[in-house]
C-alpha cells in the first residue's frame, strides 16, 4: 500500500515500497511491548488534583492580589459556569435569541478558559486559526498567522466579549460554591465564592475540555524546595520575560519539565534557549510532524466568500475523521496524517490489512523524521513514538526535536516508567536524581474524570441528591447535555459527548444546542426539561455501540487521556466519549432538535401538561 506523507520542506514524499509481513510483525511486537511498560493499575487515580497539598499550584498569577467586590443577589434566566469559548458562545447564541438575562461565573481574570491560562511561552494552537477561531466572519477578524498564538486567541476571547458585549454578564475571579434545585422554586439556587446568591431558571456547566490541570502523583511531589509551577499557571516572576519574551532569569539555572505532550513539545524550545541546563523527563515520546506556520496571507482572506468559515470547519473535520471530503480546505498535517480513517474496525481481513499497513507508514514517517533531524542515534530512538495514530493527540512542531541537538538539553526517558519520585532539591528518575532549581509541570488536564470534579462544585438535582451520588457508578446523561433528577441543567464537557481534533467545532455544536434548548423551552412555556432515565440508558448504548468499532484499536494503545489511561471499569464505561465523527454527533443532536418532540426527555410546561 502506498500513501502521501507531509515532509519537512512543506511537500509530500511517496511512501510506495510496500511494508513487509515481517516489519509489521515487529513493530506489532513493539506496540505490545511499549504498551505494556506504561500500563498502571491505578489508571487516571496515577494524577493529583491542584487541591489540598497543592492548592498554591492552582493560585492564578495573572491577577492583582486582593481582589474584592460587593456580592450581587439576582434571578437570572440563566447561570453559564466557565468564561471560555464555551461559556461565551452560549451566551452569544443566547443573546442571539433575545436573551440578555444572563450571568458568567468565571474563576479566572478575564474571558479565555485554557486560553487564559496557558500563557507559557512558546503556546499556539496547533489546529490552524482559520478553523479554530469561532465568529471569524461575525467579527471580521483576520488571524495574524496560520497557527495563532495563545497570546492572539486569549486577545480574539478579550474581542468576542467587547463585541457580544459579554462583559457586563461577567463574575470574573469568582467560583461556585454551591448549586442546589429548589423544587419550589423551580430554579437553581447559586452561591459562590464572593457570596452571590443567584437564583436562576436554568444552569449551564460549560467547565471547558481543557482546563483543570492535574499533576504526576509522584511522591514528594510537594516537597520540592526550588520553584515549582504547572505550564498553565506560568511563573514569568521566576523565568523572566512573558509570552513572546526572552526568559532573562533562567540563564543560570538548571530546569526540569516533566512530560513530552502537546504542551511541552512548544515550551522545550524556548526553555532551551533560555536555561542553563534543560532536563526534560519522558515517560512516552510524542509523535511530532511539521508545522509549517505562516504569516496569514492578506489577498487570499480578504477573498474568501461568505459562508467560507462554517464550510471550512466541516471540510476539516471531514478530512480529520477519515471522510475524505472532495478537496482538502486545510491541507495540513493534520489532515494528511489523518486523511485515512485507520482505527475503525471494517469487515474485510483485506482492507483491514491495507489501513494497518497504512497506519504504520504514517507513523513510520513520524519515526523517520526523528532520525533525520535528531543526531545522537540513541537520543533519536527515544524520542520515536511506537504506537498507532490515533492513539494519542499528533503534535506539530518544528523546533522540538532539533532542541535536543543542544549540548544543554538532556533526554531523560524512563522506559515508560515515569518519574520516580521529586526531593527537596530535585526529581529522581531511573535512580538518578538530577539536581534543579526549576521544576515544570507539563502533566495536562483532565479530560474523562467525573464531571463533578472538573466543575469544581458537586450540583444538586431533585430531593438534594448530589451529582456524584446519582452518578457514583459513572455519568447518566441524554447526549452528554440532559441528566434525570437535574431539572434545567445543561451540561457542554466531553462525557458520553462529541469529541474531534478542532475542539472549538465540538464546543460550537454543543453551544448551539444548549443555546436552541433554553430558548424553546422559554418560548414554549416549559417550565422544567430533564432526561428520562430509559433515554439515558438508550444512550449509552448508542456510545457502547461507536466505541466497539474501535475497541480492539484503542485497547491496543498506550495509555493516555484518549482512552482514560487504559482504566476499565464500569464507571469509566458510562464516562466515555462520542468516539465516532464529531459530524455523526452533531446530526444526532440536529434530528433531535428538528423533530421537536423532545423525545427522551421529562418536560413539564406551565400548564403542568
Amino acid at each position: 500500500m502506498s500513501g502521501l506523507l507531509l515532509t519537512d520542506q512543506g511537500t509530500t514524499m511517496s511512501t510506495d515500497e510496500p511494508s513487509t509481513s515481517t516489519e509489521m510483525a515487529e513493530a506489532r511486537e513493539r506496540y505490545r511491548q511499549e504498551r505494556a511498560k506504561r500500563l498502571r493499575p491505578e489508571g487516571l487515580g496515577q494524577y493529583e488534583e491542584l487541591t489540598g497539598d497543592y492548592a498554591d499550584f492552582d493560585r492564578d498569577p495573572f491577577v492583582e492580589p486582593g481582589f474584592t467586590r460587593d456580592a450581587i443577589v439576582e434571578a437570572p434566566d440563566v447561570v453559564i459556569v466557565g468564561g471560555g469559548f464555551a461559556g461565551m458562545m452560549t451566551a452569544i447564541n443566547l443573546g442571539r435569541r433575545g436573551i440578555r438575562n444572563v450571568r458568567i461565573v468565571e474563576k479566572a481574570g478575564d474571558f479565555g478558559g485554557t486560553w487564559y491560562w496557558n500563557r507559557y511561552p512558546g503556546c499556539m494552537c496547533d489546529v490552524e486559526s482559520y478553523t479554530y477561531l469561532p465568529l471569524l466572519e461575525e467579527t471580521g477578524y483576520m488571524p495574524t498567522e496560520k497557527y495563532a498564538s495563545a497570546t492572539e486567541i486569549f486577545s480574539y476571547c478579550q474581542l468576542l466579549g467587547r463585541h457580544f458585549d459579554l462583559y457586563p454578564l461577567a463574575l470574573f475571579q469568582t467560583e461556585m460554591d454551591t448549586a442546589e434545585w429548589d423544587e419550589r422554586a423551580q430554579r437553581w439556587q447559586v452561591r459562590t465564592s464572593r457570596g452571590d446568591e443567584l437564583s436562576a431558571r436554568f444552569l449551564v456547566t460549560a467547565g471547558g475540555i481543557l482546563h483543570k490541570a492535574k499533576l504526576p502523583g509522584i511522591p514528594g511531589i510537594d516537597q520540592f524546595e526550588g520553584d515549582a509551577f504547572h505550564t498553565s499557571r506560568w511563573d514569568y516572576g521566576v523565568t523572566g520575560g512573558g509570552p513572546g519574551q526572552p526568559m532573562d532569569e533562567l540563564g543560570g539555572k538548571k530546569v526540569g519539565i516533566i512530560g513530552t505532550g502537546a504542551t511541552a513539545v512548544q515550551a522545550v524550545p524556548q526553555l532551551a534557549e533560555a536555561a542553563q541546563e534543560l532536563y526534560v523527563f519522558q515517560r512516552t515520546p510524542s509523535p511530532v510532524g511539521v508545522r509549517d506556520n505562516a504569516p496569514t496571507d492578506e489577498a487570499w482572506f480578504a477573498s474568501l466568500e461568505p459562508g467560507w468559515h462554517e464550510e471550512r470547519v466541516r471540510n476539516f473535520t471531514q478530512a480529520v475523521t477519515g471522510r475524505k471530503p472532495d478537496r482538502d480546505l486545510v491541507g495540513d498535517g493534520w489532515t494528511k496524517v489523518m486523511w485515512e480513517d485507520t482505527q475503525t474496525a471494517v469487515d474485510d481481513p483485506e482492507l483491514a490489512e491495507e489501513l494497518e499497513a497504512s497506519d504504520f507508514e504514517t507513523m513510520q514517517e513520524l519515526r523517520q523524521r526523528v532520525e533525520r533531524i535528531v543526531e545522537d542515534p540513541e537520543v533519536a530512538d527515544r524520542l520515536k513514538p511506537w504506537y498507532g495514530k490515533h492513539c494519542k493527540r499528533v503534535c506539530f512542531h518544528d523546533e522540538y526535536l532539533p532542541s535536543f541537538n543542544r549540548p544543554n538539553v538532556h533526554l531523560v526517558d524512563t522506559d515508560g516508567r515515569g518519574v520516580e519520585a521529586v526531593t527537596a532539591t530535585g526529581v529522581v528518575a531511573n535512580g538518578v536524581e538530577y539536581p534543579l532549581d526549576v521544576l515544570v509541570f507539563a502533566s495536562g488536564f483532565e479530560v474523562t474524570t467525573d464531571l463533578e470534579q472538573r466543575l469544581g462544585f458537586d450540583p444538586k438535582g431533585r430531593g438534594g441528591v448530589a451529582m456524584s451520588e446519582r452518578w457514583h457508578d459513572g455519568a447518566h446523561t441524554l447526549h452528554g447535555v440532559l441528566s434525570a433528577e437535574f431539572p434545567n441543567m445543561l451540561m457542554i464537557s466531553l462525557v458520553q459527548a462529541g469529541f474531534g481534533t478542532n475542539f472549538l467545532h465540538f464546543l460550537s455544536e454543543s453551544a448551539r444546542h444548549v443555546a436552541w434548548l433554553v430558548a424553546t423551552c422559554i418560548d414554549e412555556g416549559i417550565t422544567t426539561i430533564e432526561a428520562t432515565p430509559e433515554a439515558e440508558e438508550e444512550w449509552l448504548k448508542v456510545l457502547l455501540g461507536v466505541a466497539t468499532k474501535i475497541a480492539s484499536y484503542s485497547g491496543n494503545c498506550t495509555p493516555g487521556y484518549y482512552n482514560s489511561e487504559q482504566q476499565r471499569d464500569a464507571k469509566a464505561a458510562r464516562n466515555l466519549v462520542y468516539t465516532g465523527s464529531l459530524l455523526d454527533y452533531a446530526g444526532y443532536l440536529e434530528r433531535w432538535r428538528d423533530e421537536g418532540t423532545f423525545t427522551g426527555t421529562k418536560v413539564v410546561r406551565a400548564d403542568r401538561s
